[in-house]
């Protein structure tokens, strides 16, 4: 296997990364083993080196030991290598770190000055976003930065408008938007990096991708877990600020955008926040009649019993926080004027799925059998999980000599796992970090995208306060509240679950 042993100067990948929290449940789930995977593909540089900064006090041993449990539990055994294992452990350095005081943050400068050479810092900072300021600001201090050092943040960034600027702004006194990386993990999965493909590679869906082909679009994001022990923390956020204005939002803008001028981060990050500018803002009338907000009962989930969001442990009983919402919005431009985007996302549903349907407009002349007429339109289902792939729905003639001219629906199928058998798909944790290290911001978040997504949250989330409803009820283990359903069937549509 081809080690990398330098990079050129515009795409880096020898650098130092200092994750902060690295003995948390996305450092130990998510972040080692994307490292460990890049490291195996030989994508990690020979001079790489990672540092795990955590409160707890531990020593070198037990900080890799703890990881290589982490690696054994969360990555699959066949791809566990032990060259690749013992290489990976070697890499990792560990501090212990009070990260509300400036006092321990020498020891990060001092380690850096161990390094061989010299090489950029990146940052990455999985702890909540209050100690995001205070570590950029002793980073500075401590002189631990330089002026190629990044820094890689999670969501949520902030809890509305107001609170958003103040996380950014505290981020923004040590570094440059250019070198500030926003992660929204849906940007870095396979399929969402296709349909940038799809859109603007094949004239055959450049052409008809506008309101003149393009009937409706759905976009669902369900989960089948609860709230996972995360009460404090969900129960101040709920599934809108959770869920839409981030990981929905940015579907609805990769779905919805202009084609940029080119693949530069700014070029497609500018497309990104025109549409965002263009989202029809609620009226009373349209919540009371688009949006549906839920809250899960006790219900089943893969046969077992499962307590009601305000059975939970911890639990406010009087909460009014919604772990559903599904709505009706639109795009106010020209290329998606009278185009509904039916939004869908909760907590406790049957299946975890994350999928995009874009539903085409019927011909407008059929000459077909007229108790068909209801499958005489095209569907494009993009499914981003469980099994990422893109399938276009077509109708043909039914084969027999029997059949006249009757249709049937099938599918012109990719799927990722059969079309590429022996290609492992990617994490898209490992594609994101790869792109920080390279210094490439495209399938990041700018700070104006988080601000104008806020905004239209902020409006949707005051007017539910002045209506003072609480939400309506749905079984755990079901798609959520009838009236979630109502709202479709109100245009003559209905949910696409042809799971």
């Amino acid at each position: 296997m081809t080690r990398h042993t330098r990079s050129s100067s515009a795409e880096r990948t020898d650098i130092d990364l200092a994750l902060f929290g690295a003995l948390g449940d996305l450092s130990r789930r998510k972040l080692f083993p994307a490292l460990y995977h890049l490291d195996r593909e030989g994508l990690l540089d020979d001079d790489t080196r990672i540092l795990g900064l955590a409160r707890q006090d531990l020593s070198l041993d037990e900080f890799r030991s703890q990881i290589e449990a982490a690696l054994k539990q969360y990555v699959k055994p066949a791809e566990l290598v032990e060259t690749a294992l013992t290489r990976f452990l070697e890499r990792l350095s560990f501090l212990t770190v009070n990260f509300k005081s400036v006092d321990g943050y020498s020891s990060i400068r001092e380690w850096r000055e161990t390094a061989s050479s010299e090489r950029p810092l990146v940052v990455y900072l999985a702890v909540g976003a209050s100690l995001y300021g205070d570590i950029c600001r002793y980073l500075q201090e401590s002189g631990s930065l330089d002026d190629e050092s990044r820094v890689v943040v999670e969501k949520p960034i902030g809890y509305g408008l107001e609170s958003s600027k103040v996380v950014n702004d505290a981020i923004g006194e040590v570094f440059p938007e250019s070198r500030v990386y926003r992660i929204d993990h849906y940007l870095g999965k396979e399929t969402v990096q296709n349909l940038i493909a799809l859109r603007f590679a094949n004239p055959l869906f450049g052409t008809q991708w506008n309101q003149n082909h393009i009937s409706h679009v759905e976009i669902t994001v369900a989960e089948k877990v609860g709230i996972e022990g995360r009460w404090g923390y969900f129960d101040e956020a709920g599934q809108l600020r959770d869920m839409v204005q981030n990981h929905l939002l940015q579907l609805v803008c990769l779905i919805a955008m202009d084609p940029p001028a080119n693949l530069d981060a700014d070029a497609i990050r500018d497309e990104k926040v025109k549409v965002l500018k263009a989202l029809k803002p609620f009226t009373d009338d349209m919540i009371g009649r688009d949006v549906v907000r839920g809250q899960y009962t006790a219900g089943t989930s893969d046969g077992q019993s499962v307590p009601g969001y305000l059975e939970e442990d911890d639990a406010n009983i009087s909460s009014h926080t919604e772990t559903f919402v599904a709505m009706k919005t639109e795009v106010a431009n020209w290329r998606w004027a009278g185009v509904p985007f039916y939004l869908r996302t909760g907590k406790r549903m049957p299946e975890k799925l994350s999928q995009i349907v874009i539903h085409f407009r019927q011909q407008p002349h059929y000459i077909f059998d007229p108790d068909q007429r209801a499958l005489a339109a095209n569907k494009l289902i993009i499914r981003l999980q469980p099994d990422e792939g893109i399938r276009l729905e077509v109708l043909t003639k039914d084969s027999g000599l029997d059949k006249g001219m009757r249709l049937r629906r099938g599918p012109l199928q990719l799927d990722f796992n059969n079309a590429f058998p022996q290609a492992r798909i990617p994490d898209a944790y490992e594609r994101l970090l790869l792109e920080v290290m390279k210094g490439q911001q495209y399938l990041f978040v700018r700070r104006d995208e988080v601000e104008h997504a806020w905004k239209w949250c902020d409006d949707l989330i005051a007017a539910w306060k002045d209506r003072n409803e609480p939400p309506r009820r749905y079984p755990a283990g079901s798609w959520g509240p009838v009236a979630s359903i109502a709202m479709i069937t109100q245009d003559g549509r209905s949910w696409y679950e042809d799971y």
